[in-house]
């Protein structure tokens, strides 16, 4: 397969990804009875995008041959660079959180809720991309600098883009289904979901032209989508997925995804 379809590839399956799990609105009734399903969906996201982030972007950035400091202090300061980021647009854009029903950012009337909820999905979904494209940048510079087979140099950037593409099946689920709630309409909560995926291809696009051009940036890049993943993780997987921990449900999930990325590492990595 050609090495740019390949990196196309990648870059656009999360969000059909987060268009067939927006589909789901159509199959549920309401939001009340999905209570669990939100903690498996939410669970199962976080384990993935946690074993993506130290397996394909954390551990990759330390390993990275660096001559004006070392690797771990590059590592670090990308790493709070990306949590610094993403807690910045936090505090900026207006936005509610489906899952907590709380509204961060700037506090405004002039936007509805419903839009509020699609923009803190929109944002949560520019780690991902960032870190596909990061990915596919670092290995296509590989590619090109030193050869060798497609799949074997590229299955690093796969795995992530694939992980990606697994969560954001439930991961859009959970995004529209309290849309749906909120708009009254199954197609408006579908359309939502599919316009939030849209961001991270183009995210994705961004962090491969920083991996592939500038290359001192690689592990920065690396570290900074890393950071950026993990405060998706925590300020708003995690919480949604231990909801009700009496039920343990949420946890298995997370433990489930988790799993299924060190497969994925050990196969394609």
């Amino acid at each position: 397969m050609n090495k740019y379809l390949f990196t196309a590839i990648c870059l656009i399956i999360p969000a059909i990804a987060t268009t067939l799990g927006s589909s789901f609105v159509y199959f549920f009734k309401n939001k009340s009875s999905n209570g669990k399903i939100e903690q498996i969906f939410n669970g199962f996201a976080a384990g993935v995008m946690l074993a993506a982030s130290i397996f394909g972007l954390i551990i990759p950035s330390m390993e990275a041959e660096i001559t004006y400091m070392p690797s771990i202090v590059v590592t670090i300061l990308g790493f709070l660079l990306g949590i610094g980021l993403i807690l910045l647009i936090d505090h900026l854009i207006p936005h509610i959180h489906a899952s907590q029903g709380e509204e961060e950012g700037i506090k405004t009337e002039k936007i509805s809720k419903a839009n509020k909820m699609f923009l803190a999905v929109t944002i949560h979904n520019v780690p991902e991309g960032l870190s596909v494209g990061v990915a596919l940048g670092v290995a296509l510079a590989s590619l090109n600098n030193n050869g060798g087979d497609l799949l074997t140099v590229m299955g690093s950037a796969l795995m992530i883009s694939l992980g990606i593409s697994i969560q954001n099946i439930p991961e859009g689920a959970a995004i529209a289904l309290p849309l749906k709630e909120t708009t009254n309409s199954s197609t408006k909560a579908f359309l939502y979901g599919t316009f939030s995926g849209i961001v991270e291809p183009l995210a994705g696009i961004i962090g491969l032209f920083l991996a592939y051009y500038i290359e001192f940036l690689m592990p920065w890049a690396l570290a900074l989508a890393g950071g950026c993943m993990f405060y998706v993780i925590i300020e708003d997987l995690i919480p949604s997925a231990m909801k009700n921990s009496s039920n343990h449900i949420g946890l298995l999930s997370f433990v489930a995804g988790f799993i299924l990325m060190m497969i994925l590492e050990a196969t394609l990595g």
